[in-house]
C-alpha cells in the first residue's frame, strides 16, 4: 500500500511538468492550443487538458512573374 501512494504521489507531482512541456512545445511552433482547429489551421502538436495545437497555414500564391 505504501508503495502504491508513494506513485500515486510522485505521478501527481509529475503532471504540472508534463503540461507545462506540451505548452512549451506549442509556442516554441508559435501555434495556439485550442478546442478544435479552423480550416485555414493544421494541427501540428497536443497541448494540456485535451486540446489542439493549431498552427494557421501559410497562402499559396500564384508567381506574378509567370
Amino acid at each position: 500500500m505504501r508503495t502504491f501512494l508513494f506513485l500515486f504521489a510522485v505521478l501527481f507531482l509529475l503532471a504540472p511538468a508534463r503540461n507545462a512541456f506540451f505548452d512549451e512545445k506549442c509556442s516554441r511552433l508559435q501555434g495556439r492550443c485550442v478546442n478544435s482547429c479552423q480550416k485555414n489551421e493544421e494541427l501540428v502538436a497536443l497541448c494540456q487538458k485535451s486540446l489542439k495545437c493549431c498552427l494557421t497555414l501559410q497562402p499559396c500564391w500564384k508567381n506574378t512573374n509567370d
